[in-house]
């Protein structure tokens, strides 16, 4: 398949009314590990602010079900979007992770943030390390994207254009990155969860290259100190030869999309595998455009209890 048929049809697409379609094509096919890289590294970001890394270190997911709780983040922004936001899916996948935010007082502007660098955070490694930069049409989606989870979520002020968000992601990092000890203990966390994809004597490595690509100021609120420039540098060329032999091959065709990978579910998982084993104890809460889940004010239920399988991928 020619490598830039897709970005040929994606700039003749609207993506006020395309950007679920151009969405998936970015994330299965376009750039699959590259949006898993910048998705991770924009965990890492969260970090960086206090009052998100307290909140996180007190619930002690990452030490106890550190790849659970990476996979469950994944896996339902995932199936969110998966059969389409306004979907029954992903309406119920969006009332689950709502359920599981709801048992904690998180401020409007944390959550705008934390979205924020969902939608920042896949397009600036893309530009930076992916074998071509996303178009327009592709920036405005992944804003578009993130402005219906917000929605659905219930997070008021969501902006909807990527510079919007790019503005709010960079505010609130000059305002609120600063260093606590919570902040190193969930990254370092983090850190421990994304080495152990990699064999025993690559693991330390692995740590290393990931804190290479960290900036400065995220570094510093996190409590790391820079790698030295020569590692920084091998590790930014490693990701630009990777990019240009990328740039050599085929286009995935349509019958191979690329699904996120599960380590903790090997033989697929369904909504009720995601998050916190009490999340499911909690009555689902009406969407905020939506009316009141089957259910909601009787014994609580799951979103969706005959929800087929997802196969691994």
């Amino acid at each position: 398949m020619d490598r830039y048929r897709r970005l040929r049809l994606i700039r003749q697409m609207d993506p006020q009314r395309d950007f679920e379609q151009i969405y998936r094509w970015i994330t299965h096919y376009e750039f699959p590990r590259d949006y898993l890289h910048g998705t991770s590294t924009a965990f890492l970001r969260d970090y960086g602010v206090p009052r998100v890394s307290r909140l996180l270190d007190r619930t002690q997911e990452f030490e106890r079900a550190g790849q659970k709780r990476y996979d469950d983040t994944v896996l339902l922004m995932y199936e969110m979007v998966r059969e389409g936001t306004d979907s029954e899916h992903g309406r119920a996948a969006a009332r689950h992770l709502n359920r599981i935010h709801g048992r904690y007082r998180i401020p409007n502007e944390d959550f705008l943030y934390v979205l924020a660098t969902t939608v920042v955070g896949p397009k600036r490694w893309i530009d930076r390390f992916g074998w071509r930069r996303l178009s327009e049409q592709e920036a405005e989606s992944l804003a578009l994207v993130g402005r219906r989870m917000g929605e659905m979520m219930g997070i008021s002020g969501v902006p909807g254009t990527y510079a919007a968000f790019e503005r709010l992601h960079d505010d609130y990092e000059r305002e609120m990155f600063a260093y606590d000890p919570a902040n190193r203990r969930v990254a370092a966390a983090t850190l421990r969860i994304m080495a152990s994809w990699y064999p025993a004597p690559a693991r330390r490595l692995a740590s290393r290259v990931v804190l290479a690509v960290l900036d400065e100021p995220l570094l510093e609120a996190l409590g790391f100190r820079p790698q030295p420039r020569l590692l920084r540098a091998a590790v930014h060329r490693a990701f630009r030869v990777r990019a240009a032999l990328i740039r050599l091959l085929p286009g995935r065709p349509e019958w191979l999309p690329r699904r996120p990978e599960a380590r903790t579910y090997p033989f697929g998982w369904t909504l009720d595998d995601l998050g916190p084993h009490w999340a499911h104890s909690r009555p689902p809460a009406p969407l905020q455009d939506g009316t009141p889940p089957e259910g909601a004010s009787g014994p609580a239920q799951s979103p969706v209890p005959d929800a087929p399988r997802q196969e691994a991928p």
